[in-house]
């Protein structure tokens, strides 16, 4: 192990945990969430459960576990029942026995995703306009909550997302197909609701917090359309690729023969309150903070930060050469915390995922540089479909590798990052959060 590594990776350990306690997603909900006798306080907005016949709660994400729980403890006696679907492996405590937790598949929906959405669509047109829903929605939940359209199957589903995915489409791009095959997307939650009031607390994992594609904007206005569906499948030379139904719904749509998702002038939406209770730059402030506290100087540089991993990763490494050399645009020690989330072009048959894949382009950018960490991890704790939450590079990585025949630009090459850092202990391992606010990334030069 390089001897600046132990100093530096202890300092990356702190500054991730500090910012996933940040948007603990409990104390989250209990910030913008609180119930004075027979009120209950939104944000600024109060509303008298004496006018409301039975509240329930509704909600799919990564998160969605512990946000319930809080709505629960805040609604005491007066929630009738709810439906909550999760991530498999992310019960991590037992619910309120009036609230049926569901785990499903993520990031491709599966039979649990839809069976458990068909029952939560059952519970949302029981409601009638004397009931209140108070939905909890964070990252992940465009796949657990699934609910296709007419003549459109599971394996057209999966099918679809998995072409969009390897394609290295954003998750704006993904939703806005997913939006115009779901009938719960796209604000159709809110339709299903019957006229119910729908209070929705949200965790946001979508760069710039957009309320139309956290989650696929379940009781959200979409402001996309069929056109702008079909054109990120034309952007990415997909259309023929695609599950002849999905082609048929999307062209049916296009020439407006079904109607398309409810616009933000839709009335219902007057019976809709949307709240971002944590997002992605809580915790990156609150690592820089720490990182303050540290002794470093810091830079928040970003949190809208997205493109190609691999290309991003240049930039990464970009900066810590200058501040090593040039102690620009901050004096070493230094500490540049970012987040957002990449992409990833998927071209080789290797397991990784987005951050891995950064932290192994970063590694053969820094390679030789001295006192150099940089850490990328997703805040749900999985990157891809592995265990791993991200990687560590550093610029002695490339040095260990060799010693151990590992050839980095080839494990590149098959977009295989987790085989090429599991060998050296760097992948960076946290098991399920139980939030998701997008990735972080952080630079640290000793």
């Amino acid at each position: 192990m390089p001897s600046v590594a132990p100093d530096l990776r202890t300092v990356a350990a702190q500054l991730r945990q500090a910012a996933l306690s940040a948007v603990e997603p409990a104390d989250a909900v209990y910030h913008h969430l609180a119930r004075v006798g027979e009120r209950v306080l939104v944000d600024e907005r109060a509303y008298d459960l004496n006018e409301f016949d039975r509240v329930f709660i509704a909600g799919a994400g990564q998160a969605a576990v512990s946000m319930a729980d809080a709505v629960a403890e805040v609604l005491r006696d007066r929630l009738a029942r709810g439906i909550v679907i999760t991530k498999y492996h992310h019960v991590d405590r037992r619910l309120d026995e009036r609230i049926r937790t569901v785990e499903a598949g993520h990031p491709l929906p599966d039979e649990n995703s839809v069976k458990a959405t068909r029952d939560l669509a059952d519970l949302l047109r029981s409601a009638t306009p004397r009931d209140l829903i108070f939905c909890v929605i964070s990252g992940g939940g465009s796949a657990l909550m699934t609910l296709p359209a007419e003549a459109i199957s599971l394996d057209d589903m999966q099918a679809t997302t998995q072409l969009l995915l390897r394609a290295g489409a954003t998750i704006h791009q993904i939703n806005a197909v997913r939006k115009h095959l779901d009938l719960i997307k796209g604000g159709g939650l809110a339709q299903l609701a019957n006229g119910a009031q729908v209070i929705s607390l949200i965790l946001s994992d979508v760069i710039g917090d957009d309320l139309a594609v956290i989650a696929s904007g379940p009781t959200a206005p979409d402001p996309s359309t069929f056109d702008d569906a079909w054109a990120v499948i034309e952007q990415f030379d997909l259309v023929e690729q695609l599950p002849a139904p999905i082609r048929t719904r999307l062209n049916l749509g296009r020439a407006t023969a079904i109607a398309d998702t409810a616009k933000p002038a839709d009335p219902l939406f007057d019976r809709a309150q949307n709240v971002i209770v944590a997002s992605n730059i809580l915790g990156a402030q609150a690592a820089e903070a720490l990182a303050k506290q540290l002794g470093f100087n810091t830079l928040l540089l970003s949190t809208q930060v997205q493109g190609e991993a691999r290309e991003v990763a240049q930039v990464a490494a970009a900066i810590a050469r200058e501040i090593v050399r040039y102690d620009r645009p901050i004096q070493h020690p230094a500490c540049v915390v970012w987040g957002g989330e990449t992409t990833v072009t998927v071209k080789g048959h290797g397991l990784g995922g987005r951050n891995q894949e950064l932290a192994l382009a970063a590694a053969i950018a820094i390679e030789g540089l001295p006192d150099t960490l940089i850490a990328a991890f997703g805040t749900d704790g999985t990157d891809g479909p592995t265990d791993a939450a991200g990687a560590i590079a550093t610029g002695e990585t490339l040095a260990r590798a060799r010693k151990l025949k590992l050839d980095a630009q080839a494990y590149l090459a098959d977009n295989d990052a987790y085989h090429f850092f599991e060998p050296l202990g760097d992948l960076i391992v946290t098991g399920p959060t139980g939030t998701n606010v997008n990735d972080l990334l952080f630079i640290l030069i000793g």
